[in-house]
């Protein structure tokens, strides 16, 4: 991973961009802290969906859901 400032990115953009195509990460840094504000990542880390492991906690927590609970499934899944 390498970082770079905005004035960096702005002054040396085809490098940022090599850097991208030999596979690395490059985080765009901004202000006088240097706070991380955005990353470039290679088109082929964007396009892979995460791998989601299904069943992670089984047996290992549960939860109640009360006769009063009052709101629906789609209320619930548009939070």
């Amino acid at each position: 991973m390498h970082t770079m400032t905005v004035g960096e990115v702005k002054a040396h953009f085809s490098e940022a961009l090599d850097l991208v195509q030999q596979g690395e990460d490059v985080v765009i840094s901004f202000g006088k802290k240097k706070e991380k504000i955005a990353v470039l990542v290679p088109f082929s880390h964007y396009e892979r969906k995460p791998e989601r492991r299904l069943g992670l906690l089984a047996d290992k927590a549960s939860f109640v859901v009360k006769d009063d609970f009052k709101i629906s499934d789609e209320e619930f899944l548009s939070l």
